[in-house]
């Protein structure tokens, strides 16, 4: 149900976190990638790791805050691959800050890279599979924080629950074409720079949140877009997948 038969994804944000492990995850379901950071470097470390050997992995200078950037990246995908069937984009920004003190630019930088790059991401993979007459398919990472309220991460999760409603409305535009669009809203994942960034109390707020009492994995974000890129997924479109422990079944 999750065979790939040599299909290519492209994954934004993926020298770390959970662009990391989904870039993984799809290699060993036997896809090719297109990998991106705003530093491309970053990505020597996912080149070089196990888990994608075997496959053909292109590594991309990508900053989803620049309209130019964002072309000029997937034209090289398209030039590596020949089509791309599978986009994820999974880079973003976080912001935690009261809502009383954002600035401006603070949320220009998130917005806009957030939601405003994903939609342009998205917008441009779509023409490729339109013009081509194939299918395609778009994964988004949105949060939980796009489906709940949450003190001190208002930008961050409004520009999430953005990603969820673009994601219906390009579901319904683009069903026609064969393009299928979801997303997935991750709870907290403990990524190792995650890891780093929580003390002990920190930890234990959190989990109280979670009904199942732990973390979820990096893999297991990875194991969602494995299936929503596969053949046993040929029928959702337009839905949101909370892998979130039941947090937001409370």
């Amino acid at each position: 149900m999750t065979s790939s038969a040599n299909r290519t994804a492209f994954v934004t944000g993926a020298s770390m976190g959970l662009g990391y492990a989904i870039a993984c995850g799809l290699a060993q379901a036997g896809f090719d990638l297109a990998v991106t950071s705003r530093e491309i470097g970053r990505l020597d470390a996912l080149l070089a790791d196990a888990a994608v050997q075997g496959r053909k992995v292109v590594p991309l200078r990508l900053d989803l805050r620049i309209e130019s950037d964002i072309e000029q990246a997937f034209a090289a995908a398209v030039e590596a691959f020949g089509d791309i069937d599978v986009l994820v984009n999974n880079a973003g920004r976080p912001l935690l800050k009261r809502a009383i003190d954002v600035t401006w630019e603070e949320w220009d930088d998130v917005v806009n890279t957030n939601l405003k790059g994903a939609y342009f991401m998205s917008r441009t993979f779509a023409a490729h599979c339109i013009a081509r007459g194939r299918p395609g398919c778009v994964i988004n990472l949105a949060s939980t924080h796009g489906l709940t309220g949450f003190a001190g991460r208002t930008v961050y999760g409004t520009s999430k629950g953005g990603m969820i409603q673009m994601t219906r409305m390009l579901a319904i535009e683009w069903a026609d074409n064969d393009i299928r669009v979801n997303a997935i809203a991750p709870a907290t994942a403990l990524t190792a720079s995650r890891a780093k960034m929580l003390d002990a109390a920190a930890r234990e707020r959190m989990l109280a949140r979670i009904p199942i009492g732990r973390f979820i994995t990096p893999e297991e974000i990875a194991a969602a877009v494995v299936f929503l890129a596969s053949p046993g997924a040929a029928s959702l479109t337009g839905q949101t997948l909370a892998v979130d422990g039941g947090l937001t079944a409370n």
